[in-house]
Protein backbone atom coordinates (compact mmCIF):
# COMPACT_ATOMS: atom_id res chain seq x y z
CA UNK A 1 0.00 0.00 0.00
CA UNK A 2 1.27 3.50 -0.35
CA UNK A 3 0.45 6.77 1.04
CA UNK A 4 -0.82 8.21 -2.69
CA UNK A 5 -3.24 5.77 -3.07
CA UNK A 6 -4.51 6.02 0.90
CA UNK A 7 -5.01 9.60 -0.36
CA UNK A 8 -6.77 9.21 -3.24
CA UNK A 9 -9.06 6.68 -1.41
CA UNK A 10 -9.85 9.35 1.06
CA UNK A 11 -10.73 12.26 -1.61
CA UNK A 12 -12.58 9.89 -3.53
CA UNK A 13 -14.79 9.24 -0.34
CA UNK A 14 -15.12 13.25 -0.10
CA UNK A 15 -13.52 16.13 -1.72
CA UNK A 16 -11.60 17.57 1.37
CA UNK A 17 -8.70 19.93 2.14
CA UNK A 18 -5.09 19.36 3.18
CA UNK A 19 -5.96 19.93 7.01
CA UNK A 20 -9.56 18.30 6.37
CA UNK A 21 -7.51 15.37 4.94
CA UNK A 22 -5.18 15.35 7.60
CA UNK A 23 -8.13 15.06 10.24
CA UNK A 24 -9.51 12.38 8.31
CA UNK A 25 -5.91 10.14 8.45
CA UNK A 26 -5.89 10.58 12.19
CA UNK A 27 -9.25 9.24 12.89
CA UNK A 28 -9.87 6.31 10.53
CA UNK A 29 -7.20 6.07 7.71
CA UNK A 30 -4.34 6.13 10.16
CA UNK A 31 -5.25 3.51 12.24
CA UNK A 32 -3.88 1.29 9.58
CA UNK A 33 -1.64 3.82 7.56
CA UNK A 34 -0.01 6.37 8.72
CA UNK A 35 1.34 8.96 8.00
CA UNK A 36 2.79 12.99 8.54
CA UNK A 37 0.42 16.11 7.95
CA UNK A 38 4.22 16.99 5.93
CA UNK A 39 4.07 13.69 4.14
CA UNK A 40 0.29 14.36 3.38
CA UNK A 41 0.82 17.61 1.86
CA UNK A 42 3.56 16.60 0.25
CA UNK A 43 1.47 13.85 -1.96
CA UNK A 44 -1.12 16.35 -2.89
CA UNK A 45 1.19 18.30 -4.52
CA UNK A 46 2.55 15.11 -6.51
CA UNK A 47 -1.10 13.92 -7.03
CA UNK A 48 -1.79 17.24 -8.00
CA UNK A 49 1.10 17.77 -10.88
CA UNK A 50 0.62 14.72 -11.58
CA UNK A 51 -2.83 15.21 -12.75
CA UNK A 52 -4.41 12.74 -10.57
CA UNK A 53 -5.91 15.20 -8.39
CA UNK A 54 -7.01 19.02 -8.66
CA UNK A 55 -8.21 21.83 -6.36
CA UNK A 56 -11.65 22.54 -6.53
CA UNK A 57 -12.86 25.35 -8.80
CA UNK A 58 -13.91 28.49 -8.04
CA UNK A 59 -12.32 27.94 -4.42
CA UNK A 60 -8.69 29.55 -5.13
CA UNK A 61 -7.18 29.89 -1.58
CA UNK A 62 -5.96 33.61 -1.07
CA UNK A 63 -3.02 33.35 1.48
CA UNK A 64 -3.77 31.29 4.64
CA UNK A 65 -6.84 29.77 2.92
CA UNK A 66 -7.79 26.08 2.50
CA UNK A 67 -7.35 24.67 -0.33
CA UNK A 68 -9.81 21.62 -1.40
CA UNK A 69 -9.15 19.00 -3.52
CA UNK A 70 -11.02 16.28 -5.52
CA UNK A 71 -9.74 13.42 -7.64
CA UNK A 72 -9.54 13.84 -11.37
CA UNK A 73 -10.20 10.58 -13.70
CA UNK A 74 -6.80 10.03 -13.62
CA UNK A 75 -6.40 9.47 -10.43
CA UNK A 76 -9.92 7.08 -10.13
CA UNK A 77 -8.50 4.99 -12.89
CA UNK A 78 -5.38 4.74 -10.97
CA UNK A 79 -7.21 3.59 -8.02
CA UNK A 80 -9.36 1.21 -9.69
CA UNK A 81 -5.91 -0.45 -11.35
CA UNK A 82 -3.92 -0.11 -7.80
CA UNK A 83 -7.08 -1.81 -6.14
CA UNK A 84 -7.27 -4.89 -8.86
CA UNK A 85 -3.73 -5.10 -8.84
CA UNK A 86 -2.70 -8.67 -6.77
CA UNK A 87 -0.42 -8.04 -3.72
CA UNK A 88 1.41 -10.46 -1.82
CA UNK A 89 0.85 -10.15 2.08
CA UNK A 90 3.49 -8.54 3.80
CA UNK A 91 5.85 -10.49 7.06
CA UNK A 92 5.21 -9.56 10.41
CA UNK A 93 7.65 -7.71 11.90
CA UNK A 94 7.12 -7.04 14.91
CA UNK A 95 9.86 -5.43 17.90
CA UNK A 96 8.32 -6.94 20.96
CA UNK A 97 8.69 -10.84 19.35
CA UNK A 98 12.09 -10.33 18.47
CA UNK A 99 12.81 -8.78 21.98
CA UNK A 100 11.32 -12.23 23.19
CA UNK A 101 13.62 -14.04 20.98
CA UNK A 102 16.65 -12.28 22.40
CA UNK A 103 15.44 -12.55 25.70
CA UNK A 104 16.09 -16.56 25.57
CA UNK A 105 19.74 -15.78 25.05
CA UNK A 106 20.08 -12.69 27.52
CA UNK A 107 18.01 -12.76 30.01
CA UNK A 108 14.22 -11.31 30.24
CA UNK A 109 15.13 -8.00 32.41
CA UNK A 110 12.44 -4.83 31.71
CA UNK A 111 10.04 -7.51 29.10
CA UNK A 112 7.29 -8.35 31.32
CA UNK A 113 6.51 -4.58 32.03
CA UNK A 114 6.63 -4.05 28.57
CA UNK A 115 4.88 -6.78 27.60
CA UNK A 116 1.86 -5.30 30.13
CA UNK A 117 2.16 -1.88 28.85
CA UNK A 118 1.46 -4.06 25.46
CA UNK A 119 -1.67 -5.27 26.71
CA UNK A 120 -3.09 -1.89 28.23
CA UNK A 121 -2.39 -0.26 24.66
CA UNK A 122 -4.24 -3.08 22.85
CA UNK A 123 -6.64 -3.67 25.00
CA UNK A 124 -7.48 0.48 24.91
CA UNK A 125 -7.44 0.21 20.89
CA UNK A 126 -9.39 -2.62 21.31
CA UNK A 127 -11.78 -0.59 22.93
CA UNK A 128 -11.77 2.35 20.48
CA UNK A 129 -12.39 0.43 17.35
CA UNK A 130 -15.50 -1.38 19.39
CA UNK A 131 -16.82 1.62 20.02
CA UNK A 132 -16.45 2.89 16.66
CA UNK A 133 -18.44 -0.62 15.80
CA UNK A 134 -21.24 0.20 17.76
CA UNK A 135 -21.05 4.38 16.60
CA UNK A 136 -20.76 3.74 12.71
CA UNK A 137 -22.48 -0.13 12.37
CA UNK A 138 -25.31 -0.25 13.75
CA UNK A 139 -27.80 -3.48 12.62
CA UNK A 140 -29.24 -2.51 8.97
CA UNK A 141 -26.12 -0.29 7.84
CA UNK A 142 -25.69 -3.21 5.19
CA UNK A 143 -24.90 -0.99 1.99
CA UNK A 144 -21.90 -2.24 -0.16
CA UNK A 145 -19.61 0.49 1.14
CA UNK A 146 -20.58 0.31 4.28
CA UNK A 147 -20.01 -3.50 4.41
CA UNK A 148 -16.59 -3.20 2.90
CA UNK A 149 -15.38 -0.64 5.70
CA UNK A 150 -16.97 -2.62 8.02
CA UNK A 151 -14.60 -5.14 6.77
CA UNK A 152 -11.65 -3.20 7.60
CA UNK A 153 -12.92 -2.29 10.54
CA UNK A 154 -13.24 -5.93 11.73
CA UNK A 155 -9.66 -6.67 10.67
CA UNK A 156 -8.66 -4.04 13.69
CA UNK A 157 -10.78 -5.65 16.32
CA UNK A 158 -9.92 -9.10 15.00
CA UNK A 159 -5.70 -8.17 15.16
CA UNK A 160 -6.35 -6.10 18.81
CA UNK A 161 -8.32 -9.06 20.16
CA UNK A 162 -5.58 -11.33 18.81
CA UNK A 163 -2.90 -9.12 20.58
CA UNK A 164 -4.62 -9.01 23.72
CA UNK A 165 -5.32 -12.56 23.99
CA UNK A 166 -1.42 -13.21 22.91
CA UNK A 167 0.05 -10.83 25.11
CA UNK A 168 -2.49 -12.43 28.20
CA UNK A 169 -1.08 -15.66 27.26
CA UNK A 170 2.51 -14.44 27.26
CA UNK A 171 2.28 -12.72 30.63
CA UNK A 172 1.09 -16.11 31.93
CA UNK A 173 3.79 -18.16 30.99
CA UNK A 174 6.35 -14.98 32.16
CA UNK A 175 5.14 -15.85 35.48
CA UNK A 176 5.73 -19.65 35.29
CA UNK A 177 9.34 -18.58 34.52
CA UNK A 178 12.28 -19.50 37.08
CA UNK A 179 13.90 -16.27 38.18
CA UNK A 180 15.16 -13.90 35.46
CA UNK A 181 14.67 -16.25 32.53
CA UNK A 182 17.11 -17.83 30.07
CA UNK A 183 20.63 -15.88 30.29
Amino acid sequence: MSLPHAILTALAERPSSGLELTRRFDRSIGYFWSATHQQIYRELGKLEADGLIRALPGEQPARGQKKSYEVMPAGRAELARWTAAPQDPKPLRDGMLLRLRAAAVVGTAGIEADLRRHLELHARQLAEYEEIEKRDFPPGRDSAEDRLRHLVLRAGLDLETFWTRWLEHALAEFAELPGDGPA
